[in-house]
């Protein structure tokens, strides 16, 4: 379960949500912001803990292999993780929010987002079950991402821009890693399945 939750923590990338959180809730009223982030955690959650048993139905109603889940998952992984590690200001990862946000785009994208759903469909596609161990996963790294969105403010404050952007960083290259192992374990799960039998 460790090492789910630690995953999930980093495709959630709290720290780089922080600037993300403050600009979408500069229309809010300050009396409103601590509600506003509470009521999307707990959105975000529910959506993360629905996905995480409906998914592996809604894959086999399309009949979506563990290999192309895999492949899959780890492309729109890499891609994010790039953007991370490599901001482009014509495409910035950052939405225009001009009112109270709700359901989009704090609870969606920016904590359930593609990436948490697929690494989430491939671990329950892998070992259905092992759930209750998947369900804990989600939990403690949704815990994790709770607690440094919520201190987002404190956190820029401490840490500075540059301190948040270098960690951001550091986190995408983290996730470029884990994203090429997730393509690779696909190609090869891929492999073992079309292979003949005693080849």
């Amino acid at each position: 379960m460790g090492a789910a939750a630690v995953l999930l923590f980093l495709v959630m990338d709290p720290l780089g949500n922080i600037p993300f959180f403050l600009a979408a809730l500069k229309h809010v009223d300050p009396a409103r912001q601590n509600f506003v982030i509470r009521r999307e955690l707990v959105i975000a959650y529910l959506v993360m803990v629905a996905f995480l048993f409906v998914g592996q139905f809604m894959l086999a109603a399309m009949h979506i292999s563990e290999p192309a889940l895999s492949i899959s998952g780890g492309v729109i992984l890499f891609l994010i993780a790039v953007r991370m590690v490599f901001p482009s200001p014509e495409r910035p990862l950052q939405e225009d929010v001009d009112s109270e946000p709700f359901l989009v785009p704090l609870a969606i994208p920016y904590v359930a987002g593609p990436s948490v759903l697929a690494v989430e469909l491939l671990l329950m596609s892998r070992e259905p079950q092992r759930w209750p161990e998947w369900l804990g996963a989600v939990t403690v790294a949704w815990l994790g991402v709770a607690i440094v969105v919520s201190l987002g403010a404190k956190l820029r404050h401490v840490l500075g821009q540059r301190g948040l952007t270098a960690l951001e960083r550091l986190m995408g290259m983290v996730l470029v890693a884990i994203a090429v192992q997730m393509f690779l374990t696909g190609i090869e799960r891929f492999i073992v399945l079309i292979r003949p039998a005693g080849a």
